[in-house]
């Protein structure tokens, strides 16, 4: 991991904003906030406190999906994968610009996805019973999915479809014709090929449902993501550039429905196409939307509330899933509880609300010192 510190550097804004692409930025600190939000279990406060009724219906959607179906919360890695293709496409096409050869290229990216998946393993190895290897988490799956996007991201367009249509195919095939005794219910909980793989490679099967190989068919976000990027630093016009982006994102919802209803259901634990193809349409779309309302229209209001989140994605992302979740929540709880407790008519729940909303704003206040100090943690 890198430290950048541009501490007492003068850095002009709006130069900054034209080297930038601030809708991705955006784009990433919207679901950095959701994931501190969750980190700090603010929905799950909030699912207790309405128990039935619409909130709570509305709440849901803060939750992954059971099985078969699909929630808001089932995009937020799809999104965080995608838009990790799409800002490599810009660092690749500034190293390009700076003459930087692919060998050295390669080298940084390979070093990359080698300190993702030490943190990804890093993430879930300590547990009260002992040291635990796993391979579940995003930081894992995404180290392979960005060296697999950089080997192919200046092939042409047709050609990266091509490897897309492949790997889903791969996929179907793996989980329909695998026939391992125990294991050839393709889309059946606890008895699919990548329960059966998760055996192998870390002798234990997740009781959620997630399987370690969602990082092939989890390829095509990144790889997606990648392709958007290329054609954003495209000559063509704005109005272009968005529709082609846009026209993707519904073609590839449209074929994912097409799959939900006749052939593959729609499973985000196992990363079925079906599911890739909706998850990967919603990021097109949402990215041509932010696209045109950031950097085409210049809406600048309250987006710095999240871009300060996403230019330290991986501190964060880090801090509230280790150092969060393990010691610092737990803390902030017990001041808050202690604090508030004695108060008549507070509720456990709304304490615990409470508790969540300065666990936030903590976090948050974070990461506004590292922006202020112009402090990035880099990989």
């Amino acid at each position: 991991m890198t430290l950048v510190s541009t501490e007492n550097v003068s850095i002009d804004t709006s130069l900054q904003e034209k080297q930038r692409l601030l809708s991705l930025d955006f784009m990433r600190g919207f679901i950095m906030v959701l994931l501190m939000l969750e980190g700090s279990r603010l929905f799950d406060h909030l699912l207790e406190w309405q128990s039935e009724g619409l909130f709570h219906n509305f709440m849901l959607q803060f939750t992954h999906h059971p099985w078969h179906g699909l929630r808001f919360w089932d995009l937020i890695q799809p999104g965080f994968m995608f838009i990790a293709g799409t800002a490599l496409a810009f660092s690749i096409d500034a190293q390009l610009r700076k003459g930087i050869k692919w060998k050295s290229s390669f080298y940084k990216v390979v070093k990359r996805s080698g300190w993702l998946f030490f943190w990804g393993v890093l993430d879930y190895a300590v547990r009260p019973t002992g040291l635990s290897f796993e391979l579940w988490d995003v930081l894992t799956q995404l180290s392979f999915t960005t060296i697999v996007t950089f080997l192919v991201i200046q092939w042409p367009v047709m050609y990266q479809l091509a490897l897309s249509a492949g790997i889903l195919l791969l996929t179907e095939f793996l989980y329909r014709f695998s026939n391992i005794p125990g294991f050839d219910q393709p889309f059946t909980d606890q008895h699919n090929f990548g329960n059966y793989v998760d055996l192998l490679l870390m002798n234990k099967i997740n009781t959620g449902g997630w399987v370690a190989i969602n990082c092939i068919p989890t390829t095509v976000h990144t790889l997606w993501g990648a392709m958007a990027g290329r054609v954003l630093l495209s000559p063509e016009s704005d109005h272009t550039k968005i529709k082609k982006i846009l026209a993707g994102g519904v073609i590839a919802l449209c074929i994912g429905i097409l799959l939900d209803y006749t052939t593959t259901p729609l499973i985000k634990r196992i990363a079925t196409s079906s599911f890739i193809c909706v998850s990967g349409g919603y990021c097109l779309i949402g990215l041509a939307f932010l696209y045109w309302w950031i950097d085409i229209l210049k809406h600048r209001r309250f987006i710095s509330f999240f871009l300060i989140v996403g230019m330290n994605s991986l501190f964060i992302y880090l801090f509230f899933e280790i150092v969060g979740s393990r010691w610092f929540n737990g803390y902030i709880e017990v001041i808050v509880e202690g604090l508030i407790g004695h108060i008549s008519g507070i509720t456990s729940v709304f304490s615990g609300i409470i508790a969540s909303m300065v666990i936030f704003l903590l976090e948050w206040k974070m990461c506004e010192f590292l922006y202020r100090k112009h402090i990035f943690f880099k990989i």
